[in-house]
């Protein structure tokens, strides 16, 4: 990744958390996967919400606020039917929005480990 590539992608990474802040979204882990050429993506963010319509807020805000900084829309989004898992990939950066159960059983964190992981704390 050069130099253009990584500044874009930090600007995206900040615009998405606080993308998902705004809308209440909690816990959220950044993962630096960089260096592991078998990854999905540079950097996963995972984050949570507490019930399906707060999962489907957070994704529809995360994808307006980087449309409207950003001007990127997302290369494919998943998981709207039901709300419990929602991934919106922009290529750089992959974005899970979890339910609390999905979360805990997929374990996204722990598949991805050996990535630099950032805790975000928490604004309540």
């Amino acid at each position: 990744m050069n130099l253009n590539q990584n500044i874009v992608k930090d600007k995206l990474t900040s615009v998405i958390i606080a993308a998902i802040q705004d809308k209440k979204g909690q816990d959220i882990t950044v993962i630096d996967l960089s260096k592991i050429e078998s990854s999905p993506a540079p950097t996963l963010i995972i984050c949570q919400a507490r019930s399906t319509s707060q999962v489907s807020a957070v994704a529809d805000n995360v994808r307006d606020e980087v449309s409207k900084e950003l001007k990127i829309k997302p290369y494919a989004v998943d998981g709207y039917r039901n709300s419990q898992w929602i991934i919106v990939d922009f290529g750089s950066v992959m974005v899970h929005i979890f339910l609390p159960e999905p979360r805990e059983f997929y374990r996204l964190e722990d598949l991805w480990s050996d990535g630099e992981i950032s805790e975000i704390p928490n604004i309540d």
